[in-house]
């Protein structure tokens, strides 16, 4: 049965907090608030405690499949996936880390109390909040959502990703432990805001979905992403209930374009960095509220971005503050 839609002035984004501080019941050093706005992006200050747009910094337990670009930049960091979080935090400044279980896309994968083992190693190593993707496959994800959300308890994560054919373990694990979901279609508003109904039927709150319109790199397809963005927070600034959740936006094949690896090897890194930097600025643009990017150097710019674009500049908008 569908969540009763809490009040709220048409034209406004739903607010979901992400992470839960000491005194909320967690563990983490900051939580964040976002989504609330009643307008476009950057035209105004953020709502009272919101911190928006943040950039989350992509880490993953098994780095074989990672860009060669990021790998040269970690070095050995990119063999600890706890030192890699902490690091997140510590040196490149990440407003989250986004966990993604790279072990689990292994045909073979059976370890899930591993599973649980590297989150819980993650939770420890930094106080940030935390966003986990899992393996893309509806089957395996059942057990290794089930071992995030419990390992996670308490942490208010944000899990992903839901799709239409494959949202209810993702689903079950959030509405168990009290996590939020991402909720991905294909570039579609439609399909965007089938899915979003499709999770408050089987009762994922209003204010636990953030959406993911899929995102492709600059150049490949992003503008098509772009356009639907701007729809959605149109759509939702116009009253439409079904899409007025907060967004988040990646592109990590931003980093493996044909113009990064064809790239001389003495250009590939900053031709890289620039490629990921032009999505996520242009996506945040469009009204994400979260960017995740790969590369930590693009941590840096966007937040020097967005300082500079923001009517206001950001700070301390996090519950528990930073």
């Amino acid at each position: 049965m569908a969540d009763v839609l809490p009040p709220a002035d048409a034209g406004s984004i739903d607010l979901v907090t992400l992470g839960a501080t000491r005194t909320e019941g967690g563990t983490r050093s900051v939580s964040y608030r976002i989504g609330g706005w009643d307008t476009l992006p950057f035209l105004a200050a953020p709502p009272a405690g919101v911190r928006s747009p943040l950039v989350a910094l992509e880490i993953c337990d098994d780095p074989r499949i990672w860009p060669q670009v990021v790998m040269r930049e970690l070095g050995d960091l990119s063999g600890d996936t706890a030192a890699w979080a902490r690091e997140a935090e510590k040196r490149f400044s990440a407003d989250l880390v986004r966990l993604v279980l790279t072990s689990t896309r292994d045909r073979a994968f059976s370890d899930f109390p591993a599973i649980g083992r590297t989150v819980e190693a993650v939770l420890s190593a930094t106080g940030l909040p935390l966003i986990i993707e899992g393996s893309s496959e509806a089957e395996r994800d059942r057990e290794v959502f089930q071992k995030c959300g419990e390992a996670g308890a308490g942490e208010r994560l944000l899990l992903g990703t839901a799709e239409a054919d494959r949202y209810r373990s993702v689903a079950a694990a959030a509405l168990a432990y009290g996590h939020s979901v991402i909720a991905q279609s294909p570039i579609d508003i439609n399909l965007a805001k089938q899915l979003n109904i499709l999770l408050r039927e089987i009762g994922v709150p209003h204010d636990r979905i953030v959406i993911d319109p899929y995102t492709g790199a600059l150049g490949y397809g992003f503008e098509y992403s772009y356009s639907v963005m701007e729809r959605i927070r149109d759509s939702a600034l116009k009253g439409d209930r079904d899409l007025a959740m907060p967004m988040i936006s990646q592109a990590p094949d931003s980093l493996t374009v044909k113009e990064v690896r064809e790239a001389p090897p003495e250009w590939q890194r900053d031709i890289a960095i620039r490629w990921e930097f032009g999505f996520a600025l242009s996506a945040a643009v469009a009204g994400a509220d979260i960017v995740s990017v790969r590369h930590p150097e693009s941590v840096r710019l966007l937040k020097t971005a967005f300082r500079s674009l923001s009517p206001v500049t950001p700070g301390g908008g996090g519950a528990g503050g930073a």
